[in-house]
């Protein structure tokens, strides 16, 4: 990140920004940062944004970040509270469920549009992207498994190549807008225990591009389907453990203060 600005230079650098970093402001750069850092769980679901807190940790002026929390809420990721400043939204099973179905319908419609009307540069663009992921190691050795940043990028961008032959720019809009509110409870399927994930993802990666190559759209779009399902069904276990070792600890709690 850019070196903090200084109160008194506000006005001088809000104009030189755009040149100083790549024709992107700062509000911009903070917008990605934040969200990354709430996907990624480094700012945990239901905590306090406290505005002078992240400037400092940011390095970077109150008036952006406050911008840029600001457009994180439009999307979901950050509420903004009356009187009281922002926070990182919760998770909860109920919305992971109906962002699943949803995401189901219109990216199984996109890819069916895709399979349907793309033609041969299309097809080599699945299997570019499919094999660029398939040689990206999922998680970071010695991370206590931790999802590597540039697996998930790489990830991100073959699910955004299967549905680009789509002709629908709101259907590919939408996809977008919906694969973003999944992003953050995607990383919690990791933190189920191994022996508990039985899922092969790399081959259900491969069992989808399989199915487009063969021009099977109502095979493809159950593959596609079953592989969010897949996701969702591990986020929903880690959700459950996480409520009953709350409750456990709670129960605990409540037993000593008896005693």
């Amino acid at each position: 990140m850019p070196t903090k600005p200084s109160k008194t230079t506000d006005r001088v650098e809000a104009a030189v920004l755009p040149q100083d970093l790549g024709g992107r402001t700062w509000a911009s750069i903070l917008e990605q940062t934040v969200r990354e850092d709430i996907i990624n769980g480094k700012l945990p679901a239901g905590s306090k944004l406290r505005l002078k807190e992240l400037a400092e940790h940011y390095q970077a002026g109150v008036i952006p970040l406050r911008e840029a929390l600001s457009r994180l809420c439009t999307t979901g990721f950050v509420l903004a509270i009356d009187q009281k400043g922002f926070r990182v939204a919760e998770l909860s099973p109920e919305e992971l469920l109906d962002i699943t179905r949803v995401r189901q319908q219109i990216e199984t419609s996109a890819l069916r549009d895709a399979i349907v009307s793309a033609d041969i540069t299309w097809e080599g663009e699945v299997v570019a992207a499919h094999h660029r992921l398939t040689r990206i190691p999922m998680v970071i050795r010695g991370q206590g498994g931790a999802l590597n940043p540039e697996w998930e990028a790489a990830h991100t961008s073959f699910h955004e190549v299967l549905i680009a032959g789509c002709r629908s720019p709101w259907l590919r809009r939408f996809s977008t807008v919906l694969r973003d509110q999944t992003a953050r409870y995607r990383f919690l399927s990791l933190a189920v225990p191994k022996a508990e994930r039985t899922r092969d993802v790399a081959a259900e990666h491969e069992a989808i591009v399989s199915a487009i190559l063969a021009r099977d759209a109502n095979k493809a779009c159950k593959l596609l389907a079953e592989h969010f399902q897949q996701t969702t069904d591990l986020v929903l276990k880690y959700l459950q453990q996480q409520k009953s070792g709350t409750t456990r600890k709670r129960r605990g709690a409540t037993a000593e203060a008896a005693i």
